[in-house]
């Protein structure tokens, strides 16, 4: 009999056991089924939206205008609760709902492909000016690369979604880049995560003068769409006056 009151004990010390190692364990799991969690993933979901659809309404405005498109694509992205808990952890915050919306400024983002970098600075001054956004925080890391040669412009927006019962404001990144600085961004990131590498320093440098390459680039080719322009403004002109305006 008390050999099974010990065995019995034993067990539960065993399961507290078990329970108190959950959440470091099991964190993504746990945060995914704790209901307040979810509600804020899809406040932030609404806020992704909220921006893209501004996004797309500039994008039509221009469009019809200037009969180009200023960004060439949206991708959006929800962080995962894996990398929220890992974040949380590192900063040293309890991983809670109050610490995600307070201490964390990426759990929403969107990133705007545009193509070429005066429009990168035009959208984002139209999509700043609007009277529901708040920015909060702005890095240009164009003007200012990273030392690795990273570039692009990032602002941390505060949005309102507007749900059935309240206004909420939701922070949302954007990040903003040509095709060029997403194409080496994205190989960059894949190339990183090689370890044990004899030459790193030497691969290094070479993805900087890329970096320096592509920069150079986008500045070309946006010079040539200026040249584009004007000499189709001039023959537009010409047209015009030989037909009396009709």
């Amino acid at each position: 009999m008390e050999s099974g009151k010990r065995t019995e004990e034993k067990r539960e010390e065993e399961n507290q056991s078990k329970a108190a190692m959950m959440p470091d364990d099991k964190p993504g799991e746990l945060l995914e089924e704790a209901r307040p969690f979810i509600d804020l993933m899809m406040h932030y979901r609404c806020a992704i939206m909220e921006v893209e659809t501004k996004l797309k309404i500039l994008d039509a405005e221009f469009s019809q205008e200037h009969n180009r498109n200023p960004f060439e694509s949206i991708k959006t992205r929800l962080k995962s609760p894996m990398s929220i808990f890992q974040k949380l952890r590192k900063k040293g915050y309890p991983v809670t709902v109050e610490s995600i919306e307070k201490y964390l400024n990426d759990v929403a983002g969107v990133r705007v492909i545009c193509s070429f970098p005066d429009d990168i600075y035009r959208l984002a001054d139209l999509l700043s000016r609007q009277d529901d956004i708040e920015v909060l925080n702005r890095k240009d890391y164009i003007e200012n690369p990273k030392p690795n040669g990273y570039r692009s412009l990032h602002l941390i927006l505060r949005t309102p979604i507007y749900l059935s019962r309240e206004k909420k404001l939701m922070r949302v990144e954007v990040q903003f880049r040509t095709i060029a600085m997403d194409f080496w961004a994205s190989l960059e990131h894949k190339l990183k995560y090689k370890q044990d590498l004899e030459d790193g320093e030497d691969i290094a440098r070479q993805l900087r003068n890329c970096s320096d390459f592509i920069e150079a680039l986008d500045y070309q080719m946006q010079g040539i769409r200026d040249r584009i322009d004007r000499s189709g403004g001039k023959a537009q002109q010409g047209e015009n006056q030989r037909t009396g305006g009709l």
